[in-house]
């Protein structure tokens, strides 16, 4: 990456603060470019849940890692249950998407708690041998009383699909019979999963990211306090893909000797550090043991940490030093943090990024773990909730005696709560990966890069004022 006409920047700067100019071009297609990562992580497109309780857990870790993505599992979630959704995620099925499973006595009321876990938004009813019998969807619910049974309401017309289908045929079965979804079996008729047309175009423009057995990928984290290489043993027995190390302050003594006990256990998946924002950070983690680094403080939508401490850095500054670092021992950054639209995401792979960390950008959406709720005026969302906030310190400080979490309590960098609204055009996670990928392969073809290394090298960044970058926002009404 250049800065254009050769001038950097007199100060650090945010994404907001710079665009990308075009360059002549010899990829002429947006579908001709490679996101693959080549950090180890599998990754097939650039992007990282964050471990943030409230928005990685199983439904998401599954959602994207079809995409091609990957998902870090929160450090205060249980061993045992980390172990869980690791097996759990590692087999579900790389095109058909886990259907909500239900049976003819449930009741409505049942259904309609269920139904908002998917996007598909709709229930399979099945016999006791696990053959469909019925569909449900919230529309044919509405209306109806709560207490009544399911073999009441359920559609019976269905459309079955073979769980081998390929995804182009499976698209033109559902388009000829005008239907959304439908649910998918073996060849005993038992069910599998269900595929809506979408899902079925997507998988012929996704790859998933699969472990060397053909499993999707999963992540997890894991703190530097207490018994660090216990826990990390524990995360590879239960055949996690990437190890991340994790604290706020990633620069510290503490963070060094969990890591070197860390690569002592010699695993063999790469090992993330963080977080920090300067090269000194870098190499002091890369020579720990570090293969990946995490590079990020105070920008998340949820952070009060620089507001509350004055401490952090502009995230595109950040990214652009810490990745030329890494760079010179062969090693990788995620950028975690900060970005708020597809460009964001571009800038950060511009700046030398292998992954962009998003956490609460996919906090309002079908697969984030929280319960939907509804405001007053209608609108569906979600809870959010930074991880240095009294509510997560609540969480991961849960087994310490009770004075020991009330002091913990009273020193909270984050926000304990917000409302995350479902973009009711995108409320899907896959919703906004399309919109990602879309923006950032279109960038890779505005740079004339084919892939993530060519456009780190090729980008040319400029430096703009506020009304430079108000300049780029679409009107949604008339000026006049």
């Amino acid at each position: 990456m250049r800065f254009l006409n050769d001038l950097g920047p007199s100060h650090d700067l945010t994404y907001d603060d710079v665009f990308m100019v075009p360059r002549r071009s010899a990829v002429g297609s947006r579908m001709a470019v490679d996101l693959a990562a080549p950090d180890g992580t599998g990754t097939t497109i650039p992007l990282v849940v964050a471990n943030m309780t409230a928005i990685a857990g199983r439904r998401m870790a599954e959602t994207v890692a079809r995409r091609g993505g990957l998902t870090v599992i929160p450090q205060d979630i249980p061993i045992e249950v980390v172990a869980d959704v690791t097996s759990w995620v590692k087999r579900r099925h790389l095109v058909l998407d886990t259907p909500i499973v239900l049976e003819p006595h449930q009741t409505v009321g049942e259904a309609l708690s269920l139904l908002p876990k998917r996007a598909h938004n709709a229930g399979v009813v099945v016999d006791a041998e696990r053959r469909p019998v019925g569909v449900v969807t919230d529309q044919d619910l509405n209306g109806v009383d709560r207490f009544t049974q399911l073999s009441e309401v359920m559609s019976r017309d269905l459309l079955l699909l073979d769980d081998a289908i390929a995804p182009r045929d499976a698209f033109h079965k559902l388009d000829a019979a005008n239907r959304r979804y439908a649910p998918a079996v073996d060849t005993e008729g038992r069910l599998t999963g269900i595929l809506t047309r979408t899902g079925a175009l997507r998988a012929t423009l996704y790859t998933p990211n699969t472990d060397a057995s053909g499993r999707l990928r999963v992540a997890a984290a894991v703190g530097i306090n207490g018994d660090v290489a216990g826990k990390a043993k524990q995360l590879l027995d239960a055949g996690i893909d990437t190890l991340v190390v994790d604290t706020a302050h990633g620069h510290q003594e503490s963070m060094i000797a969990a890591l070197r006990a860390v690569r002592a256990l010699d695993p063999q998946v790469p090992i993330v550090a963080g977080n920090i924002v300067a090269a000194e950070g870098v190499r002091d983690l890369i020579e720990a043991g570090a293969d990946i680094i995490k590079v990020g403080v105070g920008p998340g939508a949820m952070c009060t940490t620089r507001m509350a401490t004055g401490v952090g850095r502009p995230q595109f500054s950040a990214v652009l030093e810490c990745a030329a670092e890494a760079a010179k021992y062969g090693r990788h950054v995620w950028a975690d943090g900060g970005v708020r639209h597809p460009r964001d995401v571009a800038m950060a792979l511009a700046a030398g990024a292998s992954n962009v960390m998003i956490g609460s950008w996919f906090a309002g959406t079908y697969e984030s773990p929280g319960d939907l709720q509804q405001a007053a005026d209608g609108r569906l969302y979600k809870e959010s909730f930074g991880m240095a906030s009294a509510r997560a310190v609540r969480n991961r400080t849960s087994e310490e005696s009770a004075y020991d979490r009330a002091r913990k309590a009273l020193f909270e960098e984050g926000i304990s709560t917000s409302r995350m609204f479902l973009d009711p055009a995108r409320p899907g996670v896959e919703d906004l990966v399309d919109s990602i990928i879309a923006g950032v392969r279109s960038a890779f073809t505005y740079a004339g890069a084919a892939n993530l290394a060519e456009f780190a090298e090729r980008a040319v960044v400029g430096i703009q004022s506020a009304a430079g970058y108000a300049e780029g926002q679409p009107l949604h009404s008339s000026w006049s």
